[in-house]
């Protein structure tokens, strides 16, 4: 496990900075972001990617199901003296604006869906639709299942955290792994849940068109924006040829962003 997974602090940071250097600038290539803007974060966690649409006065607005992350969230904005608005729900039974003033220009989900488990997907996807301006879009983020790191092995601890590809393993030998490598069971039972919601590139793409979605952009990423912060990488985009190859590309995608608009 890394040092950003139980210092919460500096994975906020890390998140910020991710958000001004990249996210922020991938959405104003589709939506004229201004200080007038609402943004909404579904799964904010401690709200770090908000932070940085917040400082440009947009008024922003985070909910998470994990009442601890929300209480950071609370924290750390009043840390750096910023207005946001936190609430710990459940988004699929979170009660929907009743009105066009009261939804959002901009929604993100980043790195979410890969955790919603299958039954619940759909439901997921399509309550988001009334929380979302006329004109608004979704800003999409999440690790393409079959990548080497997919399973989000490397938020456990020992040998297991550095394997590669052992998440496609049979569920029998990737418990198997996991215990030997002395994962608790709380972290076991997290990464078989995210197992069984994986969510490759193609599977999605048919859920947001079942829901009334348009894709206006998609990136796939061979090296992930966020992993400057964590690792030092410089990012990289999959090569344009290799990001239309369908299965194969989620081998090789570390992050795929999506800008999405409501049909």
């Amino acid at each position: 496990m890394q040092l950003r997974h139980s210092n919460r602090l500096q994975y906020f940071n890390e998140l910020a900075s991710t958000t001004r250097e990249y996210f922020i600038n991938y959405i104003r290539n589709y939506f004229n972001l201004s200080s007038k803007c609402k943004v909404l974060e579904i799964g904010c966690g401690e709200g770090g990617n908000l932070l940085p649409f917040a400082e440009m006065g947009c008024k922003v607005k985070g909910i998470d199901i994990s009442k601890t992350r929300i209480e950071q969230a609370q924290e750390f904005f009043e840390y750096y003296n910023t207005s946001g608005e936190f609430v710990c729900k459940n988004f699929i039974t979170a009660d929907k604006p009743n009105s066009e003033e009261d939804r959002f220009d901009i929604i993100l989900v980043h790195d979410v869906i890969e955790h919603i488990e299958p039954p619940f997907k759909s439901d997921f996807i399509r309550n988001i639709k009334p929380f979302l301006r006329q004109n608004g879009i979704i800003f999409f983020g999440f690790p393409a299942w079959q990548n080497p790191f997919g399973g989000h092995q490397q938020i456990t601890r020992g040998f297991a955290s550095k394997l590669p590809f052992i998440h496609l393993l049979p569920n029998f030998m990737y418990k198997w792994l996991l215990k030997m490598s002395a994962v608790p069971q709380n972290a076991v039972d997290e990464l078989m849940s995210i197992k069984r919601a994986k969510m490759p590139i193609e599977r999605f793409e048919k859920i947001i068109s079942t829901e009334g979605f348009s894709i206006t952009n998609r990136s796939l990423w061979f090296i992930n924006p966020h992993y400057k912060q964590k690792f030092g990488l410089k990012p990289r985009r999959v090569w344009n040829w290799a990001s239309h190859i369908p299965y194969f590309r989620n081998y090789y995608t570390t992050s795929v962003f999506y800008i999405l608009k409501k049909i």
